[in-house]
């Protein structure tokens, strides 16, 4: 068995990533990193230091182009500023109705779409992502949810005649689940990477900052990317 993981260098990919290895072994895993025009760097950095440390193979996709027409405000050429908050801020803004402003416009869909094309052609028949139950709440972010993640499952199962499927490990649990998963592995999280800004040190103010230190000190630890 073969297993392709999409590896944004953050914490909940890195988990994911660590739970394939644990489970398949190395030899049977590679890993995507995407680009999608997000503003720096960073995350695919620390994609590729996960990778490294794990000995997997690595593959890239650059899928910038396509996401040129959104405004989303991670996106490099945005007009918007990456909101100081926290999501539950944010989805008490949208009263849960609209995804967040750092919604990139089906971003899940179109990674496992192109990523199952990859696996199909490197003899994957699995593909893991890390959406976990905190991110599709208030419909914050609605291609991180279990209908969702069902859905294009049940997709790309049909379309690869019955060869590729998708696993969202945590599409049931929430972060703070996923970190305590995480360090009974040994997930290397002093390589991770999650803050939407690009700056030497994470600004601690974005909704992502926020709920990854929340996910930490919510399991009495502190974040080895800040030890």
């Amino acid at each position: 068995m073969k297993v392709m993981v999409l590896s944004s260098g953050g914490v909940d990919s890195t988990t994911a990533l660590g739970l394939a290895v644990d489970k398949y072994g190395k030899d049977n895993v590679i890993t995507l990193s995407v680009s999608y025009g997000q503003k720096h760097s960073k995350e695919i950095e620390a994609a590729e230091a996960v990778a490294k440390f794990y000995g997997v193979e690595q593959l890239f996709l650059d899928l910038s182009t396509i996401f040129q027409y959104s405004n989303c405000s991670l996106l490099k050429h945005s007009t918007d500023d990456i909101p100081e908050s926290s999501y539950a801020e944010q989805i008490r803004e949208t009263e849960g109705e609209t995804p967040v402003s750092t919604y990139v416009p089906f971003r899940n869909g179109l990674f496992l779409s192109t990523a199952a094309s990859i696996a199909l052609s490197k003899g994957c028949s699995i593909i893991y992502y890390g959406a976990h139950a905190d991110d599709s709440a208030g419909f914050a972010y609605p291609d991180c949810s279990p209908e969702f993640n069902e859905a294009m499952n049940k997709a790309i199962w049909e379309g690869s005649g019955h060869q590729l499927k998708i696993e969202a490990p945590f599409v049931n649990i929430n972060k703070a689940e996923v970190v305590k998963l995480g360090l009974s592995l040994k997930v290397p999280y002093e390589l991770t990477w999650s803050c939407y800004e690009g700056g030497d040190e994470p600004c601690g103010k974005c909704g992502t900052c926020i709920d990854r230190a929340a996910a930490f000190a919510a399991n009495g630890v502190e974040d080895p990317a800040l030890a």
